[in-house]
């Protein structure tokens, strides 16, 4: 990889015990020795205003004392952070990590080295550990103090009120002007203190990570963040100030930008006594000459300047660490100073492999503790949610404070229980939390990484104060979310994120910190407990059918109130959407939800009755479903004229959205919000889906019950009339999915305007590598029955695809080509105007990808002829694999170019299903999406992680090749998602001591979780819907559904 010395895993967090890490470096690699010789001690002064005396050999290289900082902090992603000295000149200089340090600080005694952030990246959900993102955080408030970060006095209120959540926690204002008046953030604040309060009460319930991750998502937008000065003139003598960002060099006038010089543009930086050279390439519509000259104070300027433009240019666009360049024989020209440490796509794809523990920090300024907590026996990375949920530590005398003994639910070695779980009191704080980031939970954007350990909903916030009402935020925590993400009820988030950008904010996306809250409240049940209660149950199967009714009930009725109440009370507040498009969706949704309501609260009435309490075992009329199924199916069959109309919504509200820009951004807006746990437009179908199920379920029962039985006529007839209802609404349901998905996929792509066509369907996504002059690269394929797309995913904002090129399937033709190009599970796709070689992570990969692109391919030649041009803006790529040109790079200056479509969509994707294969390295098709709609599934169920020993109750709802988790079916909104595409279901085995019956096991990777359930028929139906997403569907069942998937 070119680095001289990788830097190792977290061993302490910032204040706890130090430890020499793991190494990172590749196989067979050796660290360098560390210098022996006499010891010099280094004063060095951190961000949080406190400072360590550091003891290095003086002969060491700067590197040694950087790593001896980052292992003090525990600090995984340190590559972002340096050290800045005054040299003998006075100059503040950055220590350069090759050179010894006794000949670059020549009195140590006298000189402080700060610790501070060096390379700022576009986007903060890139930064996955929320100990990065608290220290970023402290750099933005050192920035706004000292009048380096200037902004307006609307966005220094919106930063402070932030800073003040996260260090005295939740409004109160005599507190909040107590503590603005011992503390200045800004100069002139006194001006600002009303404004400071006002925003800080719409704070509330926000936790310290979360208030880190919206101050990084405010202050990332101004223009004067990450920037640092230096003087200069240009060419005529009018002073400027030059500085390098992540994108390139710019230009202020004081502090406004001037000018912006792209990476992409810049051929050559150089500098000559005190003048510094920029050679651009040459541009036909660029007004500028091929060099620029600007003239610094003196050469020392000039040449701590270029040394940083050196470092930034590597850091964000080389893939590794530039190789030293051989020594000259005779004499050398020019500086040998090169680049030294991990680049952003290595620290990317370093964290996303997740190999470092989770250890408590501690936030010096803050009166709420965020803690990372590690159980006495190591736990596996990212192996469950209490480990990594978050937790406001700020509470009311009573309501969740730790007991004097200590005691927990759970033994000292189970203390990484939230208090979520260990009993259901909380405060106020606890219940609500503001809107916040996922849609991956990463992050996202996060890194980027084959193996997304969690994609949960992470999305970003908008810098605007949230009202209270009614939404509840979104996941917040890196855009890369790790194994678990957990949207924050009073603050849940993955600390580790292992999404990587080329990876990522999982999970997770994405992440805050847990704080183990544990107190001596009640505990979830026991398992002896849940074992007495399950024995006192029926145990007959219609029973269990029964229960199956009512648990999806109580889900659908969920989804239908985000329509009916949370999309409506959003709606009346702004007057973005037409009466036209009012009356359409909501007059159509509240008769199935009154309806809906009823027919469950008759379903529990008849399951208590069954359940019988007392006289449980006996059998009487009331131990039956079928008349209950049948008097609501034949009284549904009224709301059909509603059911037809949902269609007609979802098309009507694509088409407003084109329309509206205020209508888009509130749909938007909406979707950011964690009650909208799904795409909106899902929730428009779910009614027609949830026909889909009764059907399932009335087949099952009729299935189950003896037909002389009076409850088997009654559903069979109850059968009879929801399969003609489905026939009905057949064509529509087919319709509408396939329309779903070309919308929702149009949200991820870049480069493409006119996806949703007539006429065009949706076949296959998924991810392949595309063969290369630089080898075998990951892309993203989307298959439709037209056109073949494929796309790179880059270090953007919105964390979409970018098109790269386009093939016409007409006069297409697959070779397999393993033996050709020595690579395995290796196809060559010729097209008529170009040819790709690409390669599946499988055979049974590419297997699939072979059938469903010949059956694309015949249905492209039985249509009328080639496709019109697809792709908008990007033209084809007519490169042979074996041309190694720079497009093919396809780094993150491509889509800079793309910035303003990119600042149209929606803030950030980090969990959508594209973003899963792509993570997981997989694929998934229509015919998968079809099946995951029939196979939904609700209920409670026990959860066990692999170093765990106590179970956890939770309501779990299978959706979307996802599960979710909730306290509670009545929560409104998820605490955390797991997506299932790439996990393996099974059974324990003897060796895993899972003593239990109904238990089965998910794993990927390192990451296992148990789960039980309460009987061998939920058991088996909860296989069977986990099955069908773990495994995408095979061909046979693929055919049996042709039918109802015209291609």
């Amino acid at each position: 990889m070119g680095e001289i010395e990788q830097k190792p895993t977290p061993g302490s967090r910032l204040g706890a015990p130090e430890n020499s890490g793991i190494s990172t470096l590749e196989h067979g690699q050796k660290p360098p020795p560390t210098p022996s010789g006499k010891l010099m001690s280094i004063k060095i002064q951190m961000l949080d205003d406190t400072q360590e005396a550091f003891e290095v050999p003086q002969r060491a290289p700067g590197k040694v004392l950087l790593d001896a900082v980052c292992n003090h902090l525990n600090l995984v992603e340190g590559d972002y952070f340096g050290l800045e000295f005054p040299d003998h000149k006075k100059i503040t200089v950055w220590l350069d990590l090759l050179k010894p340090i006794v000949k670059q600080i020549r009195r140590p005694k006298h000189v402080v080295v700060r610790f501070v952030v060096k390379f700022f990246p576009p986007d903060h959900t890139q930064l996955q550990e929320e100990l990065t993102r608290y220290l970023f955080a402290l750099q933005v408030k050192q920035d706004l103090a000292q009048g380096r970060l200037t902004c307006n006095d609307t966005s220094a209120a919106l930063l402070i009120s932030h800073i003040v959540q996260s260090e005295i926690g939740d409004f109160d204002e005599a507190s909040d002007r107590e503590h603005l008046a011992k503390n200045k953030y800004i100069p002139q604040q006194d001006a600002l203190e009303d404004k400071i309060v006002e925003f800080h009460h719409n704070h509330i319930g926000q936790t310290p990570a979360e208030s880190d991750f919206q101050l990084l998502e405010i202050a990332r937008k101004l223009e004067m963040y990450g920037i640092r000065l230096h003087p200069a003139k240009d060419r005529e003598g009018t002073k400027i100030n030059l500085a390098v960002a992540n994108t390139g060099i710019l230009v202020f006038q004081g502090f406004t930008k001037i000018n912006a010089f792209n990476w992409a543009k810049v051929r050559k930086l150089s500098f000559k006594r005190k003048r510094f050279l920029i050679k651009l390439r040459p541009d036909a519509n660029s007004s500028y000459q091929d060099t620029l000259e600007f003239l610094m104070a003196s050469r020392d300027f000039c040449k701590s300047f270029w040394k940083i433009c050196v470092e930034h240019h590597a850091f964000f666009r080389l893939f590794e660490e530039p190789k030293p360049k051989p020594k000259p024989v005779l004499f050398s020209r020019g500086s040998s100073f090169r680049f030294s440490g991990r680049t952003q796509k290595q620290v990317l794809d370093y964290v996303k492999e997740g190999g470092h523990k989770k250890v408590q920090f501690e936030r010096k300024h803050s009166k709420i503790h965020s803690i990372r907590s590690l159980a006495m026996q190591p736990p596996e990375p990212n192996s469950e949610v209490p480990k990594q949920a978050q937790q406001r530590a700020s509470l009311t005398p009573g309501e969740g404070a730790e007991s004097p003994g200590g005691q927990s639910c759970q033994q000292a070695k189970e203390r990484k229980v939230s208090a979520d779980e260990c009993g259901p009191r909380q405060s106020p704080a606890l219940q609500r939390s503001p809107a916040g980031n996922k849609r991956a939970d990463g992050a996202v954007e996060a890194a980027a990484a084959e193996e997304e350990e969690e994609v949960a909903k992470d999305r970003t916030q908008q810098s605007k104060p949230q009202p209270p009402q009614p939404s509840t935020g979104s996941l917040t925590g890196s855009p890369h979310l790790s194994e678990l993400s957990i949207n924050s009820q009073g603050g849940a988030v993955p600390a580790n994120v292992i999404l990587s950008p080329n990876l990522s904010p999982d999970t997770k996306q994405a992440s805050p910190l847990v704080s183990p809250l544990l107190n001596d409240q009640p505990c979830p049940r026991t398992d002896d407990e849940e074992e007495g209660r399950r024995k006192r149950f029926p145990t007959d199967k219609a029973y269990f059918i029964a229960k199956e009714v009512s648990t999806t009930e109580r889900t659908y009725l969920k989804d239908l109130e985000v329509i009916t109440s949370w999309f409506q009370s959003t709606v009346s507040k702004e007057d973005s959407m037409p009466e036209t498009l009012k009356s359409l969706i909501f007059p159509n949704f509240e008769p199935l939800h009154k309806f809906h309501t009823n027919f469950l609260k008759e379903i529990e009435q008849r399951l208590a009755l069954w359940e019988g309490r007392s006289n449980a075992h006996i059998r009487g009329d009331y131990q039956r479903i079928g008349d209950v199924m049948l008097k609501n199916v034949q009284a549904m069959k009224q709301l059909a004229v509603h059911l037809w109309k949902h269609g007609e919504a979802l098309e009507a509200l694509e088409t407003g959205i084109r329309s509206s820009r205020r209508l888009e951004n509130l749909c938007r807006d909406f979707e950011l919000q964690k009650v909208c746990y799904l795409p909106l437009n899902t929730f428009l179908l779910r009614p027609l889906h949830r026909l889909m199920h009764y059907k399932q379920v009335l087949e099952r029962l009729c299935k189950d019950n003896p037909p002389n039985e009076a409850d088997f006529r009654d559903c069979r007839a109850a059968l009879a009339e929801i399969t003609e209802m489905v026939a009905q609404l057949h064509g529509t349901m087919i319709k509408m999915e396939n329309f779903q998905k070309l919308h929702e996929l149009k949200k991820d792509l870049i480069g493409v305007d006119n996806l949703v066509a007539p006429g065009r369907e949706f076949i296959r996504l998924g991810s392949l590598s595309k063969l290369s002059g630089k080898g075998l690269q990951q892309r993203m394929f989307f298959l439709f029955n037209d056109v073949l797309l494929y796309t790179s995913r880059g270090l953007t904002i919105s964390n979409q695809f970018k098109v790269h090129g386009q093939l016409p399937l007409y006069g297409m033709t697959i070779e397999r080509s393993e033996d050709e190009w020595g690579v395995p599970h290796c196809l060559t796709l010729r097209g008529q105007r170009q040819s790709i070689i690409v390669a599946a992570s499988s055979r049974s990969e590419m297997e699939k990808w072979v059938e469903d692109l010949q059956m694309a391919i015949d249905l492209a030649e039985k249509s009328s002829g080639p496709t019109p041009e697809f792709l908008a803006s990007s033209p084809p790529d007519n490169k042979s694999p074996d041309e190694a040109t720079v497009a093919d790079q396809e780094s993150e200056d491509d889509l800079s170019a793309s910035r303003t479509s990119l600042e149209r969509q929606a803030p950030h994707r980090g969990n959508t299903m594209v973003h899963v294969c792509w993570h997981r390295n997989t694929s998934v098709s229509m015919v998968d999406f079809s099946v995951a709609v029939e196979n939904q599934l609700s209920g409670n169920l026990l959860r066990k992680f692999k170093n765990s020993n106590g179970w956890q109750k939770l309501w779990v709802v299978f959706t979307n090749f996802c599960l979710f988790f909730y306290k509670s079916h009545q929560d409104n909104h998820p605490l955390a998602s797991l997506p299932l595409l790439g996990y393996s279901l099974t059974i324990p085995s003897e060796s895993e001591d899972i003593h239990k019956d109904y238990v089965f096991k998910l794993h990927f990777k390192s990451h296992v979780y148990y789960f039980r359930a309460e009987s061998e028929y939920t058991f088996e139906r909860w296989m069977e819907v986990i099955r069908s997403a773990t495994s995408a569907a095979s061909r046979a069942h693929s055919l049996s559904h042709k039918e109802s998937h015209v291609y």
